[in-house]
């Protein structure tokens, strides 16, 4: 079965671009040209990847891609935005995109990026052990859901992944380029500003006190250890 990608775009040149690109990647692209449309195609149909514009005609990608986190659609998300400015693409990570790419981009990155996603969307959600309990944390896979004393938490799958990975090695010291390998994938380029954003949105949905963490613990100079 070909992976789906849902591209989300009002300029027909860009959308023709990343139509090439993820057929070039052996993937089957669905067009649509504005927000609100996406929004109505995702009540219906499943994709692996949304290719998300943030200028669009009628609501922001930003809009969209808080509307769906709203209504629990886990979908990965890659924003793809002609701002190049930090805090659009921080901004955007804190609502729950999984990437964000400016343009012009390089097909060859976009491609190998999306391809990233999908494969670490399997992997977190292929079968292992039924229930994973750390502490007051657990992790049920065949439901893919995260608890904290038995409260369900409501994570993106960037968020989740990193999660994951902490309650399968707890106290462990994890440095940023292990995060890359683990979360990301070591074929994706990661700025640094994207674990701090998504550790920090971790912290703000397990922590009591996100400014004093006792679960998510910075190792100064290494990277962050886990505490259940």
């Amino acid at each position: 079965m070909v992976d789906r990608v849902l591209i989300v775009d009002d300029d027909p040149a860009i959308c023709k671009l990343l139509e090439k690109v993820m057929r070039s990647n052996g993937l089957e692209p669905t067009v649509v040209n504005s927000g609100l449309s996406a929004l109505g195609i995702l009540q219906q149909e499943t994709f692996a990847v949304i290719l998300l514009d943030v200028n669009l005609g009628d609501i922001e990608g930003f809009d969209v891609l808080s509307r769906l986190r709203q209504h629990r659609i886990r979908t990965p998300v890659v924003m793809v935005s002609g701002r190049s400015e930090d805090y659009d693409s921080l901004y955007g990570l804190s609502l729950g995109a999984d990437d964000y790419i400016t343009k012009p981009f390089r097909p060859l990155v976009l491609g190998a990026k999306v391809k990233a996603l999908i494969r670490r969307s399997r992997e977190f959600s292929a079968p292992a052990a039924s229930q994973l309990q750390c502490g007051p944390f657990r992790y049920d896979s065949a439901t893919m859901g995260f608890f904290k004393d038995e409260q369900p938490l409501e994570l993106s799958l960037r968020e989740g992944a990193l999660l994951l990975m902490f309650l399968r090695q707890p106290n462990q010291v994890f440095t940023k380029d292990m995060i890359y390998e683990q979360v990301w994938g070591n074929s994706v380029a990661v700025d640094d500003n994207a674990i701090m954003v998504y550790i920090n949105r971790l912290r703000g949905k397990i922590e009591p006190d996100r400014q004093h963490p006792t679960h998510i613990r910075t190792v100064r100079g290494l990277g962050y250890r886990f505490v259940p």
